[in-house]
């Protein structure tokens, strides 16, 4: 653990913030990538990356939740980019009544996470599942990015999912207290917006990684779910 201090946000609390929520399929506002569109991503990043070993930098779900093969693992370090909740999301996680928010990567500042590589063998497949995992819409291919992340044994290029991300589902400089309002209350078929932070931090710290910005926001959500609870401190 990277201090003393233990989470404010527990298993118990965000236990409170789930609801059997229907699952509402795709959004009809985000148009899907056709299986053509789909493929053609897929073989673009697997030419970009075909000279030199395949790092995923991973800063949230992907740490907690992977859904690739990793042969090697580091700590990592992301200049120029920092984690922020942003992504407006009325399905997974959220609903059109409760919309949630979900992380991605804003610019400024830095971001600790993990490098992951992934083998070189069947790569074009490890990609294609990051893919169906990770980006489903037209509106996130442009929020695909190589960046460089630095790590105890070098500077190495890495693919990173949802940074820098525009568009009209995106709200970017929201203040913590409205975020962690959000992220008390929105809940989808697949989990609520507090699970996601909880589990973000908790992997984090396992990993000796404090994200000061989440530190708070999980104890700001914390906070929101015992008012919401009328739950003694």
């Amino acid at each position: 653990m990277t201090g003393d201090r233990r989470m404010s946000l527990t298993a118990e609390l965000v236990a409170l913030c789930f609801r059997d929520e229907q699952d509402l399929g795709p959004d009809p506002h985000r148009p899907l990538l056709s299986d053509a569109e789909f493929e053609a991503v897929a073989e673009r990043i697997f030419h970009e990356s075909k000279q030199q070993p395949l790092w995923i930098f991973a800063y949230g779900s992907l740490i907690w939740k992977p859904d690739f093969d990793a042969v090697e693992s580091r700590r990592a370090i992301a200049q120029g980019w920092h984690r922020s909740f942003c992504l407006r999301l009325n399905r997974w996680r959220g609903t059109p009544e409760q919309p949630g928010l979900m992380m991605a990567l804003d610019r400024g500042g830095s971001c600790a996470g993990m490098a992951y590589r992934l083998p070189d063998n069947d790569r074009l497949g490890q990609i294609r599942r990051l893919l169906r995992r990770e980006i489903g819409s037209r509106e996130g291919v442009k929020a695909i990015r190589w960046i460089t992340v630095e790590t105890d044994q070098g500077y190495v290029r890495a693919l990173v999912f949802w940074a820098g991300p525009k568009g009209e589902h995106v709200s970017l400089k929201l203040p913590l207290a409205t975020v962690a309002r959000v992220l008390a209350r929105a809940c989808g078929h697949i989990g609520s917006c507090a699970e996601y932070l909880y589990l973000t931090v908790l992997h984090l710290e396992q990993y000796g990684i404090r994200d000061r910005n989440l530190w708070q926001l999980q104890e700001l959500v914390a906070c929101e779910i015992r008012s919401i609870h009328r739950l003694s401190s």
